[in-house]
């Protein structure tokens, strides 16, 4: 994994997944060195972030590096015109890593074969969260004791939700069955139904989440992402299309846990929080501890 940018999900393999997990464990145990004392990380939002970019840089921190960056472009230079371009090959020269979130779909791609340095792609519009996907995994593989033979229920904002399209191709790989419930118009995209079908793995699709969640190990919940949105009368037809209550849990698995990629709005009610089977403010606890693990691997000092 040493020097290697990761924009994909699909640029690890299995093996290094389960390695990053493994690294992830042991900063949970010993949260506080030194290893990246003398590294520079850039951390570039060009998109608004708090868990993503606040985790990040405890992780920086926690690992003695130093960040520099921003969080707002607006107070860039890409507010006057620069390229995306040129910008990374300008950052480049200062930092040993790129940490980057854009809004268009690619973006993150683009900049790692501009970069002299290696590029994590911290989400690019609706395409992907690979950073988010391995802290999924941590909280999954945390709470069920293994990653294999998982029933995950994704709900909500299936289509433009990019750490649904990153999770279900990092979980393809150990066997799950997927239960998708959505909106009409807010449906997994058929090129990812398509990857299961080739991998021949299970999967349900339908719009009634009480049905079948005593069946669930994983309810991973999503926002209707407005941001997303082209036409505001679409997204007000479907932004309250699922509300998870703590009654609706009653017959479900005691090892259930409940996910989120945060922020909520109001697809979980408050009454969950209390609920044995909510994990989702852990699952964003775990984010430092996992990006410490893909930071050290990627700069080679573990």
């Amino acid at each position: 994994m040493k020097n290697k940018s990761l924009v994909s999900i699909t640029d690890f393999t299995k093996e290094e997944y389960l390695r990053i997990l493994e690294l992830a464990a042991e900063f949970e145990a010993k949260p506080r060195q030194d290893i990246l004392k003398g590294y520079v990380i850039s951390t570039l939002f060009f998109e608004p972030s708090t868990r993503t970019r606040l985790s990040f840089e405890t992780a920086i921190n926690g690992l003695g590096g130093r960040v520099i960056g921003f969080s707002d472009s607006g107070a860039t230079s890409a507010s006057k015109g620069e390229t995306l371009h040129d910008t990374i090959k300008m950052v480049s020269n200062y930092a040993d890593l790129i940490v980057m979130r854009h809004p268009l779909e690619g973006a993150a791609r683009l900049a790692s074969e501009v970069s002299s340095v290696p590029i994590v792609n911290a989400g690019d519009g609706a395409n992907q969260h690979p950073t988010q996907t391995l802290l999924d995994m941590y909280s999954i593989l945390k709470t069920q004791g293994r990653l294999e033979n998982q029933k995950i229920f994704m709900v909500g904002d299936l289509k433009y939700g990019r750490t649904v399209h990153s999770l279900l191709q990092a979980m393809s790989l150990f066997n799950p069955t997927f239960y998708f419930i959505s909106p009409e118009e807010l449906k997994m995209p058929a090129t990812y139904k398509l990857h299961l079908e080739k991998m021949g793995l299970n999967f349900h699709e339908g719009k009634d989440l009480i049905q079948f969640l005593p069946e669930a190990d994983i309810i991973y919940m999503t926002r209707v992402q407005q941001e997303r949105f082209t036409d505001p009368i679409e997204y007000e037809r479907v932004k309250n299309a699922y509300i998870l209550r703590r009654d609706m849990l009653k017959d479900c698995k005691e090892t259930m846990k409940v996910l989120h990629p945060l922020p909520r709005v109001n697809e979980i009610h408050t009454d969950v929080d209390s609920s044995p089977h909510a994990y989702y403010f852990d699952q964003a606890r775990n984010g430092v501890y996992v990006r410490m693990a893909i930071l050290s691997a990627i700069l080679g000092v573990k």
